[in-house]
């Protein structure tokens, strides 16, 4: 069955010196065409692009990024907008995986990484964040600024009170990047000890030198930002070849900037 969000579909104009690209907009999947759209951006991305080795359900066609997950989800889509030369394009996706949605599939995909069982008395208000990806041309501000302020919307509209999810890191440095980032941030954005988690296939961590700075994907970058903290130790994902730290936005730590743009108060 696939969950249904339905919002309004919010649109933005790109600025550019250049020639114009196309205007971007942004809305909840509604069929199950709209989500196999996503799934081929995340395909094209994970597998095509970073060499992930996914394993798929039977009978999935080639050229698609889908798990046990997919259908319970909620699938935010970042799109151009239609032209009369060109259809609509999917370059940005996310996916939601709701308290209600969790139940119906029986945990969270976080939970596949982690123990988090320490989180159990958020569960009712409690949304996982995942699968998120940019079509490489379109990584710039404006694509994830729609997905993080439809997202705000989306929690606040349905009465949820904190984000979680597993924001990669890449590990073609051999790890150094993901261990660098881990000695940083736990001195700086760690959580309370009662909601830290533990990895089921902990990073290694020894051997690796650490470096004094190192740079956050976006992805991270745009939780700390937002107030967001770190759960506990990356966890090892060699089939996507990365690293996983676990993360967690509660919307009352939101600054107040964020919360202006993203939820309107």
């Amino acid at each position: 069955m696939l969950a249904t969000a339905a919002s309004p579909i919010c649109r933005a104009d790109v600025p550019t010196t250049r020639k114009r690209p196309p205007a971007l907009e942004i809305a909840w999947a509604t069929h199950q065409d709209e989500v196999r759209q996503a799934q081929r951006l995340r395909y094209r991305v994970f597998v095509d692009e970073m060499g992930a080795k996914i394993d798929v359900p039977p009978g999935t066609p080639p050229g698609l990024d889908v798990d046990r997950f997919d259908d319970a989800c909620e699938h935010l889509l970042v799109r151009t907008t239609a032209s009369g030369s060109s259809p609509a394009e999917v370059v940005g996706t996310y996916r939601v995986l709701t308290p209600a949605g969790a139940r119906r599939t029986g945990g969270l995909y976080t939970e596949s990484e982690f123990d988090i069982r320490r989180l159990d008395a958020l569960r009712p208000r409690m949304a996982e964040l995942g699968r998120s990806c940019t079509a490489p041309e379109w990584r710039r501000g404006s694509v994830m600024l729609l997905l993080w302020s439809a997202l705000g919307e989306f929690m606040e509209r349905t009465g949820l009170d904190y984000m979680i999810g597993c924001a990669s890191i890449p590990m073609q440095d051999g790890g150094q990047q993901a261990v660098s980032l881990w000695q940083a941030l736990r001195t700086t954005h760690l959580c309370e000890p009662q909601f830290r988690v533990l990895p089921r296939r902990p990073l290694a961590l020894d051997g690796v030198e650490v470096r004094s700075e190192a740079e956050p994907p976006a992805l991270i970058k745009g939780y700390l930002r937002c107030g967001g903290k770190v759960l506990g130790a990356p966890a090892h994902d060699p089939e996507f070849g990365v690293a996983d730290l676990p993360m967690m936005l509660a919307l009352a730590d939101l600054p107040s900037a964020y919360r202006a743009r993203f939820i309107g108060h």
